[in-house]
């Protein structure tokens, strides 16, 4: 060695990924009580950024749910009235809707042209201004129908003389409903008896079904002389497609003339639903960026004030030998894990608080996966970005002002 060299000093040790994070933990531990308030000014601001993102996404699947309800997806398909010659449509038409792409349910009913009469020995002119028509086995999931009491026609069923009763034309009749069990009521069609085995609710997407008695496709015409050609096929599609099914309807039921053949046009409770979701989408948003900078704010205050309130012991460590690597590595550790601690107990707080209150008001509980997400990542986010400043100038506090501050 020349006389001119001087020794090396001591290299700094190096610590692995796992010392740090121990480091960091055991500042949490030694500092206890003030570490839980800390933690719980985080959760406190997760919390509110998870509850204002969830309760009302919950309350939007909920109003979704109820407009859906108002046949948003269902559309009628029938023969222009004043066509002359009539239109009839083709024996098949609702299986041939059905192949259309979006179509998730289609099903057809046909006016017999039949009056319905309590008894063989009511005059045969008073037809209670009701309708027998033939129905398919599949109508209800079609209407978004269902059974008030009794039974719907069923394939084995409906190649008896049995009838299901809308809901105005039972009360017409005087059978309100049909009891296990007790004497099945009996309605008279074209010298027929039919057997009375179920009365179904209100139908107020298809309300001329709550007039008409339903009977069997096959029984009608075996018994009644029907010719097997629908009169209105109904048809459900996926919302985002309901339009282009509209448009394409009348040439796949009846492309001889479509122009001939009528499809209503979707239920205005769609135009409202979609308004309603474009709505909600910007309320959610903005929801979630106010309560992500109101949480942010409250944790970077919470980790500055927590790690600059212990810049002399930084400084005594430093003055012991550590480096300012380790120093910087130790605390943005303990700001990390406290603030992974706190995002968490935030979002598990949040799901609990919109849990109970979808379940007060009855809603379904719906959390936002962004919410959830932002609510344990943007903690960590902001809590490495909130220590990452006074760990670093603390790291650099020259040992003799820390001891001078001691």
């Amino acid at each position: 060695m020349s006389s001119g060299s001087h020794p090396a000093g001591p290299r700094p040790v190096r610590l692995a990924f796992t010392d740090v994070l121990r480091l960091g933990l055991l500042g949490i531990r030694a500092r206890g009580p003030r570490a839980a308030l800390s933690a719980l000014g985080i959760a406190l601001g997760v919390a509110t950024l998870v509850v204002v993102s969830a309760v009302p996404a919950s309350g939007q699947r909920a109003l979704m749910t109820e407009l859906s309800a108002l046949g948003t997806n269902m559309l009628r398909v029938a023969p222009q009235a004043d066509s002359d010659p009539p239109v009839v449509l083709p024996t098949a038409a609702d299986a041939m809707a059905a192949r259309i792409g979006p179509v998730t349910e289609s099903s057809a009913v046909a006016n017999t042209h039949h009056s319905v009469l309590r008894s063989d020995r009511a005059d045969p002119a008073d037809g209670s201004g009701l309708s027998v028509l033939a129905a398919r086995t599949d109508l209800l999931a079609a209407v978004h129908g269902t059974v008030l009491s009794g039974t719907f026609l069923s394939p084995t069923t409906e190649r008896y003389p049995t009838a299901v009763l809308g809901f105005r034309a039972a009360s017409r009749l005087g059978i309100d409903r049909v009891r296990p069990g007790g004497d099945a009521g009996q309605v008279y069609v074209d010298g027929h008896w039919f057997t009375v085995i179920g009365v179904l609710d209100p139908l107020p997407l298809a309300p001329d079904l709550d007039v008409s008695v339903l009977v069997g496709w096959d029984a009608a015409r075996e018994l009644l002389g029907f010719d097997g050609h629908p009169t209105v096929v109904y048809v459900t599609a996926a919302e985002s497609r309901i339009e282009a099914v509209r448009d394409v309807l009348p040439a796949t039921v009846y492309p001889e003339l479509p122009g001939l053949v009528q499809v209503s046009r979707p239920s205005d409770a769609l135009a409202a639903k979609r308004a309603t979701q474009r709505t909600f989408s910007v309320l959610l948003l903005g929801l979630a960026g106010v309560a992500l900078l109101v949480g942010g704010v409250g944790v970077a205050n919470t980790m500055v004030v927590s790690v600059l309130e212990r810049r002399r012991e930084i400084g005594l460590r430093r003055a012991l030998g550590a480096g300012r690597r380790q120093i910087r590595g130790q605390f943005l550790a303990e700001s990390v894990a406290l603030s992974a601690l706190g995002g968490c107990a935030g979002t598990v707080l949040g799901a609990a608080v919109t849990a109970g209150y979808a379940l007060w008001q009855s809603w379904p509980a719906v959390f936002p996966p962004l919410a959830v997400a932002d609510g344990v990542l943007g903690a960590v986010a902001v809590g490495a970005a909130a220590g990452l400043y006074p760990a670093v100038r603390a790291s650099r506090l020259p040992p003799t002002e820390a001891l001078a501050a001691v």
